[in-house]
């Protein structure tokens, strides 16, 4: 079953690129986008939509828009949003991320999805492998984003996700973790 996806974003010509980008991939039904916010909740009831990319600087949290119908709702960012602020969506999109890692985050944003059962299985991605690996030699989100070619905004949400997957919080427990599942050996540790 496909999941339905409304993208709620003001400027058309990002809401119209995104829906292009997605359009085709066999996970979601792209529904026609929103460029305002006006009644977005009756909005989401009426589409069915089973996830909501929303442009975070447009409504003041993500609960105004998840409402009754309890949708994934996921940021859509493209510009400078307060961490604290992005930690109360289900999930983070870069507008400079690449499409499959998009449609991975997406799809792992939405509650019973096929995506989202490999984290009952607590097994880390490839991506959040390697997030982990450099995150246990001590780099900084930044400097995890530099060296794995992707935005901030993404690292945070891999970073969720382990900490979802694994149940450990701290730095310290996840570069244990990661020499216990012999990621990194002591060697490289900082």
């Amino acid at each position: 079953m496909k999941l339905r996806l409304l993208i709620v974003e003001p400027s058309e010509v990002i809401a119209k690129g995104m829906q292009a980008v997605l359009q085709n991939q066999s996970q979601f039904k792209v529904l026609e986008p929103e460029t305002t916010v006006t009644n977005i909740s009756g909005r989401i009831v009426m589409a069915h939509a089973d996830v909501v990319l929303i442009n975070p600087t447009v409504i003041d949290s993500p609960e105004q828009v998840r409402g009754e119908h309890h949708a994934a709702v996921v940021a859509l960012v493209y510009q400078y949003v307060q961490p604290a602020v992005l930690r109360r969506y289900d999930a983070v999109v870069d507008i400079n991320d690449h499409r499959s890692i998009i449609v991975e985050t997406l799809a792992g944003a939405v509650p019973g999805s096929q995506t989202d059962s490999a984290h009952h299985n607590y097994e880390l991605s490839k991506r959040e492998t390697a997030v982990l690996v450099e995150l246990a030699k001590g780099k900084t989100n930044k400097e995890i984003a530099d060296t794995l070619n992707v935005s901030v905004h993404t690292i945070i949400s891999h970073r969720r996700n382990i900490v979802q997957k694994t149940g450990i919080k701290s730095v310290a427990g996840l570069t244990v973790y990661a020499m216990m599942h012999n990621l990194v050996d002591e060697s490289v540790l900082v």
